[in-house]
């Protein structure tokens, strides 16, 4: 494994490497956007630091190939909030010294998806990463346009029960 630089990330550097992954990128003051613009994120109470910190953290706490990047944007957007401000940053500076100490300038500078899943066993106990972890499971999986994704079609009770809607129909077993 490569160490990275003691200058930490660039700019140059994370923008090359998102376009590479097809993940999101900083692309300005007070904003996080995709490399291929399709969608951005602004922030108003955390950094953007934080923010693409938070982005990444959700996508490898809940990895799905599938689900595109926004949609883990719309998860953790609450989380830019004056309230949360200070359990963010602390959140984010722990974790990013996790980071460090496994020989990382920071969370986003762990290059492969099991040196940064590595990192977040590290601090799993710690109450941010359970804040986080359980926010994403409503904030991510209750948005309806994801639901097709994982094959859920929504609630049965006014379609009159799962049983009448393809209940047994599986076939995956």
């Amino acid at each position: 494994m490569s160490q990275p630089s003691k200058q930490g990330l660039t700019r140059r550097a994370l923008l090359s490497r998102a376009a590479a992954a097809g993940a999101m990128a900083v692309a300005g003051a007070g904003f996080i956007a995709a490399p291929d613009a399709a969608w951005a994120v602004e922030v108003s109470a955390i950094s953007e630091h934080e923010m693409a910190t938070l982005l990444q953290m959700a996508r490898d706490i809940y990895p799905h190939d599938k689900v595109g990047d926004r949609f883990y944007a719309i998860a953790v957007k609450g989380y830019d909030a004056e309230d949360h401000k200070a359990e963010v940053a602390d959140g984010i500076a722990a974790l990013d010294a996790a980071a460090q100490a496994a020989g990382f300038d920071s969370y986003l500078a762990a290059g492969w998806e099991a040196e940064r899943v590595a990192i977040l066993h590290s601090v799993e106990d710690t109450a941010f990463f359970q804040t986080v972890r359980g926010g994403l499971v409503t904030g991510l999986y209750n948005q309806k346009e994801i639901w097709p994704i994982f094959g859920y079609q929504g609630e049965s009770f006014s379609e009159g029960g799962y049983v009448n809607r393809g209940f047994d129909d599986i076939d995956w077993l």
